[in-house]
């Protein structure tokens, strides 16, 4: 008798639970979304903002984002596909010129320029480029990271882009302040914002021609907008920006 009792406790214990008779699982809260730019740890205290990422360092392309900020929040307001340097991104404080890298860090927008007219709506200051517009980035003139209009004698046209060159490149842009407030001799000159060429750039963030014309038409100096370039993670990363 004792025997067969046992036998009756080991089956109800051993046999299985009835369905749904477990208890589930706790929930996993799902994280709050952050948008980009509230992560970063400066955004140049204006309304509007473009992010500039690649994946590492050694990236070519990655993601362009605008943003605008209203009521303390911030809204993407489009995307587009981005390229970067041939030589991959780096440290822009302590980038070297001639290195086709593009400088990683938190610039201002100073103004636009192109070979085309300013889309519609554009209302930051835009040059148009004429047959002898140049961008100096001869280290030992007076204009170096400058529009120059004609090349100035001390600036030599080897050491610098004529701007008609690049039709396509340079159809429309906005000119970044890296290196261009203070000029720091040897550390680079000619960073934009442009429409895409055939890959890589040589330093610059670039994105496709109706991404271009959308920015241009978006960004207001009364928002004081800037670009934040950088990398997903590390000593770069555009988060540190």
């Amino acid at each position: 008798m004792a025997v067969a009792l046992l036998s009756a406790v080991g089956v109800t214990l051993g046999a299985p639970a009835a369905p749904g008779s477990a208890a589930a699982p706790p929930a996993v809260p799902a994280r709050p979304y952050v948008p980009l730019p509230a992560a970063l740890a400066d955004t140049g205290g204006g309304t509007q903002l473009i992010t500039a990422r690649a994946a590492t360092t050694g990236a070519t392309t990655g993601t362009v984002r605008w943003w605008q900020r209203h009521n303390g929040r911030w809204r993407q307001m489009g995307w587009a596909p981005a390229r970067f340097g041939s030589g991959g991104l780096t440290e822009g404080s302590s980038r070297v010129q001639g290195t086709s890298t593009t400088p990683t860090g938190l610039y201002d927008l100073p103004f636009g320029f192109g070979t085309a007219p300013a889309p519609p709506g554009t209302v930051i200051p835009y040059r148009r480029v004429g047959a002898d517009s140049w961008w100096c980035e001869d280290n030992a003139s007076a204009s170096y990271n400058r529009w120059a209009e004609p090349l100035p004698r001390d600036c030599a046209a080897g050491e610098s882009e004529r701007l008609a060159g690049y039709p396509a490149q340079y159809s429309r842009v906005l000119v970044t302040g890296f290196n261009y407030h203070r000029p720091v001799r040897g550390r680079g000159a000619g960073i934009f914002l442009h429409v895409h060429g055939k890959g890589a750039t040589a330093g610059c963030v670039s994105v496709p021609a109706g991404a271009m014309a959308r920015i241009l038409s978006w960004v207001r100096p009364s928002a004081r907008p800037h670009i934040a370039i950088g990398t997903a993670s590390g000593p770069t990363a555009l988060t540190r920006y």
